[in-house]
């Protein structure tokens, strides 16, 4: 583990692509296979493979104490190192002491880490977590704290780690890749590298893979200047999720890649018997069914139509998303209550195959998946439905006039197409008529590029400006809000650091603030009396009438009027905005 550390420590010291995957790769080949597999995984900031669901559930306050017991300094004094480090993994090699018999290796950590996984209760993880940091130096302690807060701070990204991969055993960055999307190990794909078996590699379901993102948008006419071949679908207020389907078992999973299907327990069944194993994307909602007794909810074949008229009005005819505070009341419950499922019942939309028939679907174009997700979708298979009835020609139906028993529907997303700015702007109306965001337009002859924001997907959308930001430090309230912490300090990402960017304290119900000042208490990292500085996990949705220059934060910008829109528990720190973002903005507010 020193040498493990001392790696980190020279790549944290250079700021050069190169060189970091030269000291990865170089590191790499010098362990044993069973090393370097450990290695990679921690390499990449998390203690275990990313196809797992096993976590540490140690919190941040939890290994502040531990450090501080440890260390044998004060509060004050290990409150002081975090303010020059900025970092708690930074701060216990700065505190801890250097005592005779100290070294770990990397597989004793690796095991270390399994135990307090699967310890059970604070007080066992605490035991474990002292007893592994009495046993590491003052640096292996400072990298075995950043692991297990997945936060490395070393300007390594798993790519990075994949290309080192590549070098140190003599494969090409494109096999690496692809065995790790495969496997969601990193670890594994080090260990078939080293064999020379990447071509082994086969895709492990039940492990997300990433999603392809959107860029936004401002007007019709641009987003119809990086492609010719444009498919539009609606933009749904809801959840993105990726549906895994293998042998009469379905999970989704959500796009910080946890599992969600507690939350949604009417969905799995409505597709667990695919005739074929499947990896679908879309959008789960809150759904509004049509009030005629007697219809059925259907999937709609058609993909893309050239008959406006005619998709407008099956659109139409499926229903309507609700708002997402509707679905908000879903998300993180481990048990939803029948009440719920009947009060709230959700639909998914479904606008794209990852994987089908055995294989990887991602290097196909749009055109090509989207005539594969509607064969997926209609192929015969015993219907499903919550009384287990049979639909017609084997498509999903719903009995709406039966609803007294929760139901969900999947539904193939409606497409429309559009060649000129005139009949964009006419589906934007259409979309927002029926309680949606705005557009998605899709570059028909893309393929699906899982975790990269480009110009194939555009997302449309009119509204006060809003970023996607990171709570870094919160505050008590005033008035009746004094006890809970309701004033949010958030930032947004310059490189590898957060940068602050305002403070808002309205837009939140009491009852999320409640359940907040828990979290945030739960997750404090310096106690500054009336203020915290928390852990940088929770991620909000802020809008904001402008944005002006101001040397109040680091990030060089204040929002003027910031109000919290909603949580998004449904995306990771690292998917908040970045301050290019905020400068496009700003310039564009300037013009």
């Amino acid at each position: 583990m020193q040498r493990f550390a001392l790696a980190c420590e020279a790549i944290a010291a250079t700021t050069k692509k190169l060189q970091k995957t030269a000291i990865v790769a170089g590191y790499l080949k010098s362990r044993s296979i069973d090393e370097a597999a450990a290695s990679a995984i921690f390499l990449s900031g998390r203690p275990f493979p990313a196809w797992e669901e096993t976590t540490l559930q140690v919190g941040g306050r939890s290994l502040w104490q531990i450090v501080a017991e440890l260390s044998g300094k004060s509060e004050d004094e290990i409150a002081a190192a975090y303010r020059r480090h900025g970092d708690l993994g930074a701060v216990a090699g700065d505190v801890l002491p250097q005592l005779p018999d100290q070294g770990l290796t990397v597989l004793e950590v690796e095991h270390a880490f399994r135990q307090i996984a699967t310890a059970r209760g604070s007080a066992a993880k605490s035991a474990l977590v002292r007893e592994l940091l009495t046993h590491a130096s003052p640096v292996e302690a400072k990298y075995i704290i950043k692991i297990m807060t997945g936060d490395l701070r070393i300007g390594l990204k798993e790519s990075l780690v994949e290309e080192a991969i590549a070098k140190a055993y003599g494969h090409t960055l494109t096999d690496v890749q692809r065995a790790n999307m495969l496997l969601g190990d990193i670890g594994e794909a080090t260990r078939l590298a080293a064999e020379n078996k990447l071509a082994e590699a086969k895709m492990r379901l039940f492990h997300p893979l990433g999603f392809m993102l959107a860029s936004p948008i401002d007007s019709p006419a641009e987003g119809l200047s990086y492609f010719a071949d444009a498919t539009v679908e609606d933009k749904y207020d809801g959840i993105r999720a990726q549906a895994h389907v293998s042998e009469g078992e379905m999970k989704l999973f959500s796009r910080t890649r946890d599992e969600i299907t507690e939350s949604f327990p009417e969905l799995p069944g409505a597709l667990a018997d695919l005739p074929h194993d499947a990896i679908l994307d879309g959008e789960i909602v809150a759904w509004e069914y049509p009030a005629k007794a007697g219809d059925t909810q259907q999937i709609v074949d058609e993909t893309v139509s050239d008959k406006k008229e005619e998709t407008e009005e099956q659109a139409t005819n499926l229903g309507r998303a609700r708002p997402f505070t509707v679905l908000q009341q879903r998300l993180g419950r481990k048990k939803v209550s029948d009440k719920m499922l009947r009060e709230s019942p959700v639909a998914f939309l479904v606008f794209d195959v990852l994987y089908a028939n055995g294989e990887l679907m991602l290097d196909l174009p749009l055109r090509e998946r989207a005539r594969i997700l509607d064969a997926v979708l209609a192929a015969p298979r015993k219907a499903y439905n919550h009384r287990g009835h049979r639909g017609a020609q084997g498509s999903l139906t719903f009995d709406l006039d039966e609803r007294s028993d929760a139901s969900a529907a999947i539904i193939r997303a409606p497409v429309f197409r559009a060649t000129s700015p005139e009949q964009l702007e006419e589906l934007f109306v259409a979309a927002q008529a029926r309680g949606n965001e705005g557009l998605m337009i899709k570059d028909l002859n893309s393929p699906y590029t899982p975790g990269k924001r480009g110009k194939s997907w555009l997302k449309m959308k009119r509204e006060l400006a809003t970023l996607d930001v990171v709570v870094t430090a919160v505050e008590y309230g005033h008035g009746k809000r004094i006890g809970v912490l309701s004033d949010y300090t958030f930032a947004v990402w310059d490189g590898d650091r957060l940068v602050n960017i305002g403070k808002a304290y309205s837009g939140l119900t009491d009852v999320e603030i409640a359940e907040m000042t828990k979290w945030f208490l739960e997750h404090t990292i310096e106690d500054q009396g009336f203020r915290l500085v928390v852990e940088p996990k929770i991620v909000l949705e802020v809008a904001f009438n402008n944005m002006m220059k101001s040397d109040r934060h680091d990030s060089g910008y204040a929002l003027r009027f910031p109000r919290i829109v909603r949580l998004r528990p449904d995306k990771l720190p690292e998917d908040a905005d970045t301050i290019e973002r905020v400068r496009e903005i700003y310039g564009r507010q300037q013009k």
